[in-house]
């Protein structure tokens, strides 16, 4: 059975998360005892217990997602042993393409999370330099979309950045432009328009200081080519060698994210079985909207981990 890893971005996180996963499996407590040596704080706690103010700041929210997601990852190997799911494909919904890069052995833990934790800074900075925001668009195809950013962009940036699934589009540019565009919204025929709660526009012009610093800090880290296909963000293709990785991950913080695109290119490819592995159940929620007939098992939780195991062991 070809098997596809999936793994989610910022905005899935929420205290608690993997809590009880790091207690059920010694793998997981590995991976945070890793990261809180590495980062010099203690990211796990911040995960467990909150405040949620704290974890959802794009600094920490960015290394907490990458670090559940790969806890989770390595409790299901520990949990399923023999039994346990082999990708023969994998990718990430923004950041969670780190983790699918990760999984794959293109990039080792140790500057995966270097770099996430950079990038959540970087990103951090950059919104903060400019007010900017995000708004998720219920309803509207891309041209409807895109009509509405140029109404309510009135000479400012405001332009599509996650093309999530059939009727979800988000939108990311100047705050003003995005305060007009959900005023607009239902104009154009959108059945909603939902301000989100990030600090700026991501994947938009905006990022440029943010994937100027990245380009920097990525330069000399070792990437390899994966050890199967990981699809980026950027354009719907499997990554090739380490140097065209690195580009589309410095590119994919100011492009947007064809979420829809790649899950439907890993179907064209032949993924038969999807795993969410990591906080939440969002990109189970979208692919209900992309093909309903497709099956997602979320590894989110040491219940849902005990769950699998069961089924597979019957």
């Amino acid at each position: 059975m070809n098997v596809a890893f999936i793994f989610p971005g910022q905005g899935a996180q929420q205290v608690g998360m993997m809590a009880d996963l790091a207690d059920a499996s010694s793998s997981a407590r590995d991976v945070f005892a890793a990261a809180d040596e590495q980062l010099g704080y203690a990211l796990s706690e911040i995960c467990f217990q909150g405040p949620s103010e704290r974890l959802d700041a794009t600094d920490i929210a960015q290394p907490a997602m990458f670090v559940c997601s790969a806890a989770a990852a390595a409790a299901m190997k520990e949990a399923l042993g023999e039994n346990a799911p082999v990708a023969t494909m994998s990718a990430g919904l923004s950041l969670g393409e780190y983790n699918a890069l990760h999984t794959s052995g293109a990039i080792d833990f140790r500057a995966a999370l270097d770099l996430v934790s950079g990038r959540g800074r970087f990103m951090a900075e950059a919104s903060e330099a400019r007010p900017s925001g995000m708004v998720s668009i219920i309803g509207l195809d891309e041209q409807k979309v895109v009509e509405l950013c140029a109404a309510a962009s009135e000479g400012s940036v405001l332009t599509p950045a996650n093309f999530n699934c059939p009727g979800q589009i988000v939108i990311s540019g100047d705050l003003d432009a995005c305060k007009r565009a959900t005023e607009l919204a239902k104009d154009f025929g959108a059945k909603g328009a939902v301000p989100l709660k990030v600090a700026g526009a991501f994947h938009s012009e905006f990022m440029v200081p943010a994937a100027e610093k990245l380009a920097e800090a990525i330069s000399d880290v070792e990437i390899s080519p994966p050890e199967f296909p990981v699809i980026a963000n950027v354009d719907a293709a499997p990554h090739g060698d380490g140097e065209s990785i690195k580009d589309k991950l410095i590119r994919q913080m100011t492009s947007p994210v064809r979420w829809e695109q790649s899950v439907r290119r890993m179907l064209d490819e032949g993924a038969e079985q999807f795993y969410e592995i990591g906080p939440g159940k969002v990109l189970a929620g979208l692919m209900r909207r992309i093909d309903r007939k497709v099956k997602v098992v979320s590894i989110n939780s040491a219940d849902t981990l005990a769950k699998l195991a069961g089924e597979l062991a019957q």
